[in-house]
């Protein structure tokens, strides 16, 4: 049996938590960070195939900007960001192989870098945090077994980010 007291008692209870919710959020402070990106390594996940190579990796880092100027539409395509340009690419992943004990960088075509999507809140507050999970496709039987990544992020204003790297990474021969 529902009677006319339980549906006050609802309307009631939806008004106090609202009422509580508006305190809440009022009170919470918003993330300000610099207006220059950072980003941190979170992890890298090793993916072996049937023969147990690894032959795919995962690479999972954060990033925060203040301004929240991260990220290209498609379109931007005019200089500074054209094609052959030096940040068409706004999310940049050098690959190394560890040769002789000393690690060397490899340019490799093609490259890892990325262009991370425009991401800019439509928020008065532009501060922005985030994850980016990115996968690769490794040489399936690399020379060295030993490899890291080294990345880092441009934002819009052309602000590079601090460069952070993966621990070493120890690929898998069948």
């Amino acid at each position: 049996m529902f009677s006319a007291f339980h549906h006050g008692f609802r309307i009631a209870l939806g008004l106090t938590m609202a009422v509580s919710f508006f305190l809440f959020t009022s009170c919470i402070k918003k993330e300000t960070f610099p207006d220059i990106p950072e980003i941190a390594y979170l992890g890298f996940t090793s993916l072996p195939d049937s023969g147990k190579a690894v032959t795919t990796g995962i690479l999972t880092i954060s990033f925060k900007d203040g301004n929240g100027d991260i990220g290209l539409n498609p379109g931007d395509t005019l200089p500074p960001f054209n094609k052959n340009g030096n940040y068409y690419y706004n999310y940049v992943i050098d690959y190394y192989e560890k040769q002789m004990g000393t690690y060397v960088k490899i340019t490799l075509d093609p490259p890892y870098n990325a262009r991370i999507p425009y991401l800019t809140p439509d928020d008065p507050n532009k501060s922005i945090k985030g994850y980016i999970v990115d996968t690769l496709q490794l040489n399936p039987k690399p020379l060295y077994d030993t490899i890291k990544f080294k990345f880092y992020i441009y934002d819009r204003a052309l602000n590079k980010s601090n460069v952070d790297s993966t621990p070493p990474i120890i690929l898998r021969r069948p």
